[in-house]
């Protein structure tokens, strides 16, 4: 009977509080809008704004809603002379989410596809992601 009314006092609580990874990760969307060169970030009841840069003249950032591919603590871009690229998330082939030392250039187009942010905020972006797991994080890139 004892058994009973633990696993039943459980089930109960489950069901009003949810897991707290569940909750989190259900939560954890990333919006970037290229309009506006800025990425905004919901994670649990904690909202992020940041400014980025998108795709310069010349190339292109894809547009679509996707899911984290791998990540990287560190990546060096083989396609563009080994630039370091911070705390990627790469979210469509090559194309990542990641930090950059050229933080004058935030705010407005300027690389070569991915999405840059300043690097302390990359390192943010990078641990929620390692955090809920890449089947819960959505990345929503827009016009």
């Amino acid at each position: 009977m004892k058994k009973f009314f633990l696993v039943a006092a459980a089930m109960l609580a489950t069901a009003l509080f949810g897991t707290p990874s569940a909750s989190y990760a259900a939560m954890l969307e990333a919006n970037i809008d290229v309009s506006s060169q800025t990425m905004t970030v919901r994670y649990g009841s904690e909202v992020y704004r940041w400014v980025v840069s998108t795709a310069r003249p010349g190339y292109f950032t894809p547009r679509g809603t996707y899911r984290p591919q791998r990540t990287a603590r560190m990546w060096y871009s083989r396609k563009y002379e080994m630039s370091p690229m911070p705390y990627s998330v790469f979210f469509h082939g090559g194309y990542a989410i990641h930090g950059t030392g050229a933080v004058r250039q935030l705010g407005r187009p300027a690389s070569h596809g991915c999405v840059r942010l300043h690097t302390a905020n990359a390192a943010t972006f990078y641990a929620m992601v390692r955090e809920v797991g890449f089947g819960n994080t959505r990345i929503v890139v827009t016009n």
